[in-house]
């Protein structure tokens, strides 16, 4: 079994790894981040599952002859919100794997 890393070492490794992830996922729950568009008159809220938390929307830009405008301002602050919502966990994940050292799994991480 020459080559091979200690088994032990890397199941304590995963152990590790894995209680670390459960504990960043349940914080991410808690963050959150916002977006809006039309300077503020649609206002959106994520949190790092990528749900959405809340959507604020300004009663002045409600126009019942122009729907449109407002279903693209509610989509803009969504994809921005969901996006920034998805780079915060790719940055946290960063940080929890970043020291990460799995001897015989390169590029795992």
């Amino acid at each position: 079994m020459k080559g091979i890393p200690n088994m032990g070492q890397l199941m304590k490794q995963a152990q590790q790894f894995q209680a670390k992830m459960a504990k960043m996922q349940e914080e991410l729950g808690d963050k959150t981040v916002e977006a809006s568009a039309g300077g503020g008159m649609v206002t959106v809220t994520a949190n790092g599952r990528q749900e959405l938390v809340s959507v604020r929307i300004d009663r002045e830009v409600v126009d019942p002859d122009d729907i449109e405008m407002l279903q693209d301002l509610v989509l803009a602050a969504v994809n921005d919100a969901l996006t920034q919502a998805k780079n915060m966990v790719n940055e946290e994940m960063g940080k929890l794997t970043k020291g990460l050292n799995m001897p015989g799994l390169p590029g795992l991480f």
